[in-house]
């Protein structure tokens, strides 16, 4: 647990960067900082460790006073994790990665087999170990800064807008893969961002802080997107927060028709009892692969290949959020949501009309976890 007691940080020439903030971190959950531009997001959290001290308060880790710990021990033992990876150049992955166990004197055969599973946790190859920063993508190198926070096992995880120098596509993977490794390790994690959505997903609670360093609001994402505390949160949250809201309920086991088909590779059918001639793609695992608008690409009788195929729908899954069915729904060329099961296969699909009538009479929702 992180816990801040009346933090106040101010600068020689007057400026009040952080004031008077109280807030806590429980152990084991993800506590998001987000905010605007010279809300105090990152000055809060190097306070943490003491990269900036505070003017006057104190932060307590678990029972510990933080200000009465050698900052160098205390920095030993909180995973740290900044925008660009930090990595050093001159050093191979596996040895940046091991950077830390090397300070606290594990031998080197120790430390290295430790940084060796971490990449593999983190969804790198093994042969990346011999390779240097220069030579990975920016989200490579992003798993390489998160698994060397998790070298020496911290059990607290600070995390500076980590994702936020990737494109949009890699953020969106990287944050699935730390929800996951989240998932089993259950560190306490304090994560700074400027993107409310990155917030909501990641968050077990979100803190919105307002210029200034004082605290506006600390939430859950749900509560923070239902009732937000005053109209600085609502308009930081942003006008679509009810549509973002559906992302924490459930759809349950949605009711779906039975969709034609058609295989990638095999012969595009001569007609197809769906008026608006559309016809769903799939693979030989019934994995749906895009919608085929038929008298558009290809004659009858031609083979149905990648490039035929309509890919701007998203897929939702049996079981997930009304949001995603949703989503499904709406960006679907054929106005058909498609619907999968837990494994990717093909289920059904549904409509947007047939998700709103979901929304407007929800399943009962699933108590919360303590």
């Amino acid at each position: 647990m992180i816990r801040f007691e009346s933090i106040t940080k101010t600068y020689p020439d007057g400026t009040v960067a952080v004031d008077s903030l109280d807030l806590e971190a429980p152990s084991g959950q993800i506590t998001v900082l987000v905010g605007p531009s010279g809300c105090g997001k990152t000055t809060s959290l190097r306070m943490i460790n003491r990269m900036i001290e505070p003017t006057s308060g104190r932060i307590w880790l678990d029972d510990r006073d933080t200000g009465r710990i050698p900052a160098a021990e205390l920095r030993r033992g909180i995973g740290y994790v900044i925008q660009h990876a930090g990595l050093f150049p001159h050093r191979t992955i596996i040895d940046n990665v091991a950077t830390v166990p090397y300070l606290l004197g594990w031998d080197k055969k120790k430390a290295r087999t430790r940084a060796a599973e971490l990449l593999e946790q983190v969804g790198l190859p093994a042969h990346f170990a011999k390779r240097y920063p220069a030579q990975l993508s920016g989200g490579q190198q992003q798993r390489v800064g998160v698994a060397r926070a998790l070298a020496a096992d911290p059990p607290v995880m600070l995390m500076d807008e980590p994702f936020s120098a990737v494109d949009p596509v890699v953020r969106d993977q990287l944050q699935d893969e730390f929800l996951r490794l989240q998932s089993e390790l259950g560190k306490t994690i304090v994560f700074v961002t400027h993107d409310i959505d990155e917030a909501i997903k990641l968050g077990d609670q979100v803190a919105v802080l307002r210029v200034g360093g004082r605290l506006a609001q600390l939430a859950t994402p749900a509560e923070l997107l239902n009732r937000p505390v005053d109209a600085f949160v609502a308009g930081f949250v942003g006008r679509d927060r009810g549509y973002r809201a559906l992302a924490f309920s459930t759809a349950g086991r949605l009711s779906t028709r039975e969709e034609p088909t058609v295989r990638l590779g095999a012969p595009v059918p001569a007609g197809t009892d769906d008026a608006d001639g559309w016809l769903l793609v799939v693979n030989d695992a019934d994995e749906p692969q895009g919608w085929l608008k038929l008298g558009e690409s290809g004659a009858d009788g031609e083979v149905v290949t990648d490039a035929m195929l309509h890919r701007g729908g998203t897929l939702a899954h049996q079981g997930g959020s009304l949001r995603a069915a949703l989503d499904a729904a709406l960006s679907s060329p054929s106005g058909r949501g498609v619907v999968v099961e837990e494994d990717g296969r093909l289920a059904g699909s549904l409509t947007a009309s047939e998700v709103l009538a979901l929304i407007e009479n929800p399943l009962p929702q699933p108590e919360p976890q303590p």
